[in-house]
């Protein structure tokens, strides 16, 4: 059974950053993408950003391209989601989600096998 447990969401003003974490157990790390989505209240949940397992390929939603930097530690079994230049559109629930390694990027929520409990993120004009 694989578990993910998410840290670093909370209150920020517009402008500011923070940084997600998000710890994973339970499977061979390296050998999995690990993607982050996000879910607005009355909005579908939307994938942010993404990164193979071996953190050399990333794919990122056009609406953080340049503020976003997904990365991973396989060693620690942890992937990171950076956020900087946050704006008050950037207030979700952010998820952190894994699935088998793949050639193309997956972007679809129902692509994803296992999910993290979410995180708070809330940005303030």
């Amino acid at each position: 059974q694989v578990q993910l447990v998410e840290s670093g969401g909370g209150l920020v003003q517009a402008g500011g950053s923070l940084r997600l974490s998000c710890a994973a157990s339970g499977r061979t790390f390296s050998s999995y993408a690990m993607a982050w989505f996000r879910q607005a209240p009355g909005k579908e949940r939307e994938l942010v950003a993404t990164i193979m397992g071996n953190g050399g390929r990333t794919y990122y939603a056009d609406s953080v391209k340049g503020r976003f930097t997904i990365s991973r530690d396989n060693a620690l079994n942890t992937v990171y989601l950076q956020m900087n230049s946050l704006k008050p559109e950037d207030t979700a629930v952010y998820y952190c989600a894994t699935r088998p390694n793949s050639v193309l990027f997956r972007t679809r929520a129902r692509d994803y096998d296992f999910w993290g409990q979410g995180t708070q993120v809330t940005v303030s004009s």
